[in-house]
């Protein structure tokens, strides 16, 4: 599926169908003439006499050295090269995708002054499949993610690797085997390409909507959790959440009652339970899933307006002046980064302390030891448990804010930086560990469940804990458990738990 970008107006639910689909992206039509108009006042600077920063002078700290008009293709060429400094394994493809995605809606402004060649090579190499070899690691976050973007830039160029149907080669051999020639660099647009947090903002953009899954799948989990625990569901009451007000605890709280409405297990619960309140990770779910609901959310506002930004520099403004500013500064990003592993370390602390409350019999009103049909002879979801815990401790290492942690950079030139990119990128591994730990959960949820029988749970839950069966088996002796939390955790990592709730009952990102 290709998706048309409208420059300025691209709503995140597009960027997300191209980071999940793998999907190709072009420009709306109606950006050219702004693409144009930019070109050629680029053009006309370079042809003059007067030095304007990135056009006829050095980058950075050499800013001050007047370049030739005959020497700014050569300097356009070796700022690509001498900024190819990445190291590390390749992004996934779905990411780089989403790069080559935002650079075209930031060229698309018309503001950057690059040839709708460049447009177009990024177009084609979308829709055929060549995708750069962008090394994870080398970007500080500030004056661009420069190292990621040279790479993506040098394929284009027909330097430097590129995968092409799943084969890594040489850029230019895949170049020629899609059918597409590299590109020589006119005035600019190497810094045009560089010069930007397209890199950052996409691995953001990967870690929100994976948070965002992680989340759903956590209200479902911890649905579960609570009909295996017997807890209450009164405090998931409308008038609780409405008199507090947030409205990602609202719409928390509206989920878990849904989700639970019909519960033969519940109603047993409301009959001959003398329990008067149960542990927080059961009853304060929609405070604590409702306020990361709300970080999520507040991200998602945040990365949308990035992802229609122009962040390179200089930029043709509408007065057609040229003015150098610092646009590629990644701190909004950084900041969103930093919100967003806060919320997939709360999810996941207060799903851990589901699981381990399930395993506990001291906890679990009624429930054999670690969820094991004969305790003692078989050991049950004891280590599972374990192993969610080691997950969640170490999201909580990975949480420290990275935006925080600014280095001076390029002899001093580029003297504050917002550490996005890896900041972001970290947000991959967290989520990783998220998807386990929800998984961990519906697997100790989904047995407690049905150590309750005969009674039943609610027919919202039914479908889920049927979801999970169909990829791993209840537990009745001790088995090898390897295989078994890799296919939960990919129930929630695929979205196919969440998936199996009917629409409108979890709460979507965008409101």
């Amino acid at each position: 599926m290709t998706i048309i970008l409208h420059p300025g107006k691209v709503p995140l639910a597009d960027l997300a169908e191209i980071y999940w689909s793998n999907g190709s992206a072009r420009l709306d039509p109606s950006s050219d003439s702004a693409i144009d108009r930019g070109a050629a006042r680029i053009a006309e600077i370079a042809a003059g006499n007067e030095p304007v920063y990135g056009i006829n002078t050095g980058f950075g700290k050499l800013a001050s050295i007047r370049i030739d008009a005959a020497d700014v293709a050569t300097l356009q060429r070796n700022l690509i090269l001498s900024h190819c400094c990445g190291v590390g394994a390749p992004l996934p493809e779905n990411v780089v995708r989403l790069v080559m995605a935002l650079k075209l809606i930031s060229l698309g402004r018309g503001a950057s002054g690059v040839r709708i060649e460049l447009v177009r090579l990024i177009e084609a190499m979308l829709e055929k499949g060549v995708i750069p070899v962008i090394p994870e690691k080398g970007s500080v976050g500030a004056s661009g993610d420069l190292a990621p973007l040279a790479h993506m830039a040098a394929v284009m160029m027909g330097e430097g690797e590129a995968f092409f149907q799943g084969e890594q080669m040489p850029a230019r051999q895949a170049l020629a085997a899609a059918g597409l020639e590299p590109v020589v660099l006119a005035a600019k647009e190497g810094l045009a390409l560089i010069n930007g947090t397209q890199t950052s903002t996409a691995l953001a953009l990967a870690g929100l909507f994976r948070a965002h899954r992680a989340a759903q799948s956590a209200l479902v989990t911890g649905a579960m959790s609570t009909d295996a625990a017997m807890g209450s569901s009164a405090p998931f009451h409308p008038d609780i959440h409405a008199l507090r007000g947030h409205k990602g605890q609202i719409d928390a709280g509206a989920a878990l009652r849904r989700l639970l409405e019909g519960s033969e297990i519940r109603m047993s619960h409301i009959q001959g339970d003398e329990r008067v309140q149960d542990p927080y990770c059961i009853r304060c779910q929609p405070q604590v899933d409702g306020a990361c609901l709300d970080l999520l959310r507040s991200v998602a506002r945040t990365l949308e307006i990035e992802a229609n930004a122009v962040t390179d520099n200089p930029l043709v403004l509408s007065d057609n002046e040229v003015v150098s500013g610092g646009n590629f500064h990644a701190e909004p990003v950084a900041f969103a980064a930093d919100q967003t592993a806060l919320a997939i370390c709360e999810i996941g602390a207060i799903a851990q302390r589901r699981v381990a409350l399930l395993v506990d019999p001291a906890l679990s009103y009624g429930l054999p030891a670690f969820l094991a049909k004969k305790p003692g002879l078989n050991s049950g979801l004891m280590i599972a448990e374990v192993t969610s815990a080691a997950l969640m401790s170490e999201n909580k290492q990975l949480s420290h804010p990275a935006s925080v942690d600014s280095t001076p950079t390029s002899a001093n030139q580029e003297d504050h930086v917002s550490m996005a990119c890896h900041g972001a990128r970290r947000l991959l591994q967290m989520t990783d560990n998220l998807f386990s730990i929800i998984g961990i959960e519906a697997l100790a949820a989904a047995q407690g469940v049905e150590l309750r029988g005969p009674l039943k749970t609610s027919p919202e839950l039914q479908r889920a804990l049927a979801t999970v069966r169909a990829a791993v088996p209840p537990l009745e002796d001790d088995r090898y458990m390897a295989p078994d939390l890799k296919a939960a955790s990919e129930l929630v990592a695929s979205g196919a738990l969440a998936a199996a709730i009917s629409p409108g009952i979890l709460p979507v990102l965008e409101v």
